[in-house]
């Protein structure tokens, strides 16, 4: 590949190795991956570029074939590195339908490194300072690389921070510049990589030595701030777990060098310890990298335990099907793509889960287009494990319960996001429409008693707060010209006295991103809140569309 780059051997598109050179170098790289061989990332550095970057202005690759080869090595054997080169690699390659068939292969890549997870929270060891800084001299600049949530590049002349890479920089220093941006990149790709190994763990109920952990996560300068966020519980004497938030600055406790440690779960605390580190997260602004103290937990009910090997807690939804088939991918489940053809009606979404012992099904089937969109209708879910290589359905009690919860927390989420009756555009006054005015205002799931929950803590510091209170399923406030009911899953806003719906069509942009903290990121918390501040001052408001409706029958 290096030849083909330099000129020295003529551009052929896919022709740089053969069938069967593919096939050996899989092999080659399937055993040194499950080695862990140390000499791999630099191999790396210099065989997927080659591989996926032709001559320019070719928009082929020198071997596609090799570059998918490496790609499904990485489902079998991931390591955060490799993860890490695919994922730069793709945002560089020409070929226009090779990004979109990398995003599938990386996503198995992911959900298998999440579970391998002696090699998944590794960390490189680079020049950075215990503060995560790393600097580098340009003539009269410098150039400083940051870690905190993400990596930054900066640039200093003097102690004086610039709004961009000088022109002389530029001019005298690219190689150095190209570096860097490049080292952005990928230390933002294996901190990416970092948070979904971490909150994959959930399931296989993961732990670490303590030693190990105080080291290479709790101590390493790139992974500390997102590291000290996250709720550990340490095992301090057997069967007897501590929990700490390292962000706190209270000292670890003692604990020997092999005592376990794990992530916290809120499904593994009591109710009480649950509020106290919800409370202190909010007291002190402390937002933490993946949804985790008010994380939504799952547990069995008693209409559970009677279908015994299905739930129907989240069946016979309405909800716009590519927005759900595209979250399938994020999360990573696997499903056909559904529509009106052959086959085409029904499919089961499915995410492996434990380290390959169980199984989530999502069973869904394709409802109708309404206009330009596409609708699907949501039914069971299923659990399987693995016994004797073979996926056999399991009873939902069998379940392990961090399993159940977090897979049954992925398809609410796929309901809540996706459903129609938070859609603000949706006007259907059809057949539909019963469940849109069903759901709309209905009951709360889980994801909004989480956002409720936050609600409780926020209010009391907000400038509005005097007008506005919690109602049961909705977040009532007291404007000047009416009072207003927003519900707390859908952001559908109902106003007294008749419960008139009022539609409000959220901007881009929102009052609530710069001047409120939200304990974790909830696009509904901050459309739910924006709208708080809109309504409270109803008054104030310009919008024709939203005055013609608070006019209305006064």
């Amino acid at each position: 590949t290096d030849a083909i780059r330099a000129g020295e051997i003529p551009y052929r598109a896919d022709k740089a190795f053969t069938d069967r050179e593919v096939t050996t170098l899989g092999q080659a790289l399937r055993v040194a991956l499950l080695r862990d061989e140390p000499w791999l990332p630099a191999l790396f550095d210099r065989l997927l570029p080659g591989t996926a970057l032709a001559p320019p202005p070719a928009k082929t690759l020198p071997s596609q074939a090799l570059l998918y080869e490496v790609a499904r090595a990485a489902q079998d054997f991931p390591t955060p590195e490799l993860v890490t080169a695919l994922r730069t690699v793709r945002r560089t390659v020409r070929h226009a339908g090779v990004p979109k068939q990398l995003d599938k292969m990386l996503k198995k890549a992911d959900a298998a490194l999440a579970e391998r997870t002696e090699v998944a929270l590794r960390l490189p060891r680079t020049d950075f300072d215990t503060d995560g800084v790393l600097r580098r001299p340009a003539g009269a600049y410098e150039a400083v690389v940051t870690v905190t949530d993400t990596a930054t590049l900066t640039w200093e002349k003097d102690g004086r921070p610039l709004r961009a890479a000088p022109a002389p920089v530029r001019r005298d220093h690219a190689a150095l510049v190209k570096d860097l941006r490049d080292l952005v990149k990928r230390l933002n790709a294996q901190l990416a990589t970092l948070l979904r190994a971490l909150e994959g763990g959930f399931t296989v109920d993961t732990t670490h030595p303590y030693a190990w952990w105080r080291t290479e996560l709790a101590g390493h300068p790139l992974a500390r701030t997102l590291v000290g966020r996250l709720i550990w519980e340490i095992e301090v004497a057997p069967g007897e777990w501590r929990a700490v938030l390292p962000a706190t600055g209270e000292a670890l406790p003692s604990a020997p060098a092999d005592a376990s440690v794990r992530l916290w779960h809120p499904l593994r605390a009591t109710p009480d310890a649950v509020r106290t580190w919800r409370d202190l997260l909010t007291e002190r602004h402390l937002r933490q990298p993946f949804k985790q103290a008010f994380r939504e937990t799952y547990a069995l009910t008693p209409v559970e335990a009677e279908t015994r090997v299905y739930s129907n807690r989240f069946a016979a939804h309405l909800v716009h099907y590519r927005r759900m088939f595209a979250l399938f991918r994020a999360r990573g489940w696997r499903s056909n793509l559904l529509g009106p053809w052959d086959a085409g009606d029904g499919d089961e979404a499915d995410r492996t889960l434990a380290a390959g012992e169980w199984r989530a099904r999502f069973h869904h089937t394709w409802s109708a287009y309404a206009g330009d969109d596409e609708l699907a209708t949501t039914d069971q879910v299923r659990f399987d494990r693995r016994r004797d290589g073979t996926w056999r359905e399991s009873p939902l009690a069998d379940v392990p319960p961090l399993v159940f919860s977090e897979a049954m927390r992925d398809v609410d989420l796929f309901v809540g996001v996706t459903s129609i009756a938070t859609d603000p555009d949706w006007t259907d006054e059809g057949v539909h429409r019963a469940y849109w005015e069903r759901t709309a205002f209905g009951e709360l799931p889980e994801t909004a008693l989480a956002r409720r929950d936050a609600l409780e803590r926020l209010l009391p510091r907000l400038k509005i707060a005097d007008r506005c209170t919690l109602d049961g399923r909705f977040l009532r406030v007291r404007g000047d010209l009416h009072t207003y009911k927003i519900h707390l899953f859908s952001a559908n806003v109902l106003r007294d006295p008749d419960d008139r719906y009022v539609c409000i069509v959220p901007s881009h942009r929102t009052p609530t991103d710069r001047t409120v903290f939200l304990p974790f990121a909830d696009e509904r918390l901050a459309l739910i809140l924006s709208k708080a501040f809109l309504l409270a001052a109803d008054t104030t408001i310009t919008d024709e569309t939203i005055l013609r409706q608070l006019n209305r029958g006064t």
